[in-house]
């Protein structure tokens, strides 16, 4: 006997086997509300193929108990009248009272209550690995393929990544602790300095979290915690702390938490805030939500050290250039070879000669300055950056636009003159290389409007004169080819 029941758990044991390998890549439905077992959780295996989800089985249940159905499931009491059982079913609602032996063999429900589960996606490879850095020319080589311009920048942020992840793979030097060097980006906007970190980031394959200053407050006050920005980097993370505390914080707008200048009131969203990060900057170990942005909320809360994360903080900081040329022009005099005060007033890149004397006179308290050591100041864009912007990079605009004509057959090439044009008009509007998509969406509107109502259209020519509203792209006929004649 005892054998008899050995072979038959084999057999069994077999056909779970086969089933399983057959339903591999499927999951089970609930038969009652649809919802697949990703989510709604385990199923609850019934008699001809039938799953229901935890819920659904609970409510059932539940509904039984509320009514006198003793012994009601054995098959002699199923034979009732029709006027009880519309009463059940009326009582039960859109739960209704399921009877397996009748299911047996209805055509109604599917042999299997399965979905096809999703596969999962394949990242692509990082083009970097943080455990095996290389050097800061390699680095900055592979920013030049998608930023153009910002040499001493690129230069600055790939020397501070290869020392920061250096020291993250080895963790120590001959007993010397190295401690970490945050950075502070300064530029106007639309120079880059959020299309940088991005780009950092992707290369190296590490998280990043991007934060915005402006919704930062102190503790106790409407708003997002300073340990917000970790959360949102362990969301990044997939909730691996591991992971996390080698990612990158970028923290943008930063010049918004600065000191407010001859205020009473106390100043929750500026200095403040500056206060909180301190600690965050230098090195701390902080609790944070797993899946929440907010302490409050009834998850568990995980502890993430940021002694390896490396923060990097941006800002346009709008009016430094006028403290900065206060502090060159306090020398000025009368007379030849004097100082003037207007001397510094067409200088493009002032913002190089910046110290932290200046920032702090901006509004930033000293002990901020003092944990940010690598001060890197991005240029802003001239007419000729513009235009490299435009075409050089793996994802120019230009590019873009072509791809996208590529779909309908039709090439698209713009003049240096209109390119000249577009730089002219982005350069007006003062907004940096935002202004370029916006510009290029004006004028290829009704471009992209007409081509595709003519099928023979082969070429569209952008020209100055189409940009400056003086005349009309140019259209090039498309080239029919003909068949070689039957002779």
């Amino acid at each position: 006997m005892g054998n008899d029941y050995e072979d038959l758990r084999e057999v069994e044991e077999t056909d779970e086997s086969k089933d399983s390998k057959d339903t591999s890549d499927y999951e089970d439905v609930c038969f009652m509300c649809r919802r697949s077992e990703s989510v709604a959780g385990k199923m609850f295996k019934l008699p001809h193929n039938i799953c229901l989800c935890n819920d659904c089985m609970h409510k059932t249940m539940d509904t039984v108990n509320q009514y006198d159905y003793q012994g009601m499931l054995n098959s002699p009491n199923m034979y009732m009248s029709d006027e009880n059982m519309k009463k059940i079913q009326e009582q039960l609602g859109p739960i209704a009272f399921m009877n397996f032996s009748d299911m047996k063999g209805n055509n109604s429900i599917p042999n299997k209550q399965k979905l096809k589960k999703k596969k999962k996606e394949e990242k692509a490879k990082p083009i970097f690995d943080i455990n095996n850095i290389p050097a800061p020319h390699k680095i900055k080589a592979t920013l030049d393929e998608y930023v153009v311009g910002q040499e001493k920048a690129k230069k600055m942020i790939s020397v501070a990544v290869y020392n920061h992840y250096k020291r993250v793979a080895t963790n120590t030097m001959d007993e010397i602790e190295i401690e970490k060097s945050n950075i502070l980006m300064l530029g106007p906007t639309g120079c880059g300095k959020t299309y940088l970190v991005k780009t950092l980031a992707r290369l190296l394959d590490v998280p990043l979290a991007i934060a915005d200053a402006t919704s930062l407050t102190e503790a106790g006050y409407i708003g997002d915690d300073i340990e917000s920005v970790v959360s949102k980097l362990l969301a990044a993370a997939g909730n691996d702390t591991e992971k996390a505390e080698s990612g990158i914080i970028f923290i943008d707008e930063i010049d918004k938490i600065a000191k407010k200048q001859n205020t009473n009131s106390r100043d929750v969203s500026g200095e403040s805030v500056q206060q909180g990060m301190l600690k965050l900057l230098e090195g701390a170990e902080v609790e944070v939500p797993v899946g929440a942005n907010s302490k409050n909320a009834m998850v568990p809360l995980t502890t993430v050290n940021t002694k390896n994360i490396l923060f990097i903080c941006g800002g346009a900081f709008p009016g430094l250039e006028e403290i900065i040329k206060q502090r060159l022009s306090k020398q000025s005099g009368i007379g030849f070879n004097a100082d003037l005060k207007d001397r510094f007033d067409k200088e493009k890149n002032i913002l190089h000669k910046v110290t932290v004397e200046d920032i702090k006179k901006f509004g930033m308290i000293p002990e901020f300055v003092g944990r940010l050591p690598i001060i890197c100041s991005l240029d802003g864009l001239s007419k000729e950056s513009l235009i490299k912007i435009l075409k050089e990079p793996k994802n120019a605009i230009l590019k873009q636009y072509q791809k996208l004509l590529e779909l309908d057959e039709v090439k698209l090439e713009f003049e240096d003159d209109a390119l000249e044009a577009i730089a002219e008009r982005a350069l007006k509007r003062d907004t940096g290389a935002r202004a370029l998509r916006a510009i290029i969406e004006e004028f290829m509107m009704d471009i992209m409007y007409e081509i595709p109502k003519d099928e023979n259209i082969g070429t569209v020519t952008i020209t100055r004169a189409y940009i400056e509203g003086t005349g009309g792209p140019g259209i090039g006929i498309r080239e029919v080819k003909r068949l070689p004649e039957n002779k």
